[in-house]
């Protein structure tokens, strides 16, 4: 498991017709504040403040084509125009277990990066996917 040190809070939050709502620096919107944005928003902060990775070479919650389904990666940033790292964020009160990783698993069946990131904001753990070959990390690689 890797330690996260998550910059403090520095969200913008507001209230609208009965929902809590965040600003999403990444998206340039507003949206739903849920457990699982949560997360995601305070990792996507670790990355761009701590990690230093550019903003702009993030993407959130875009869809993608697996087989004949479409579904919607959390995080994905770009390294040289081509998907680098994806990251499944998950509400703190899921157990980040097997079915985790066969979901990102399958997401990079698309993607195909060369890291893998699932996170509930407690607990956070990568792979370096090489070949066919994997290593779990200690660390979320440096950009």
């Amino acid at each position: 498991m890797i330690n996260i040190a998550f910059p403090p809070p520095t969200f913008k939050i507001k209230n609208e017709n009965g929902r809590e709502l965040i600003f999403d620096e990444c998206r340039k919107q507003w949206v739903i504040l849920t457990p699982e944005e949560w997360v995601r928003q305070n990792f996507l902060q670790y990355l761009i403040q701590v990690k230093s990775y550019p903003a702009t070479l993030i993407a959130v919650e875009r869809e993608i084509q697996l087989g004949d389904t479409r579904k919607r990666f959390d995080i994905a940033v770009f390294k040289n125009a081509e998907p680098w790292m994806i990251v499944e964020c998950k509400e703190m009160k899921v157990e980040l277990n097997e079915a985790v990783l066969k979901q990102i698993l399958n997401y990079n069946i698309t993607l195909r990066v060369m890291y893998l990131v699932i996170t509930n904001g407690t607990s956070t753990f990568a792979l370096h996917l090489d070949k066919g070959k994997f290593e779990w990390l200690q660390s979320i690689p440096d950009f």
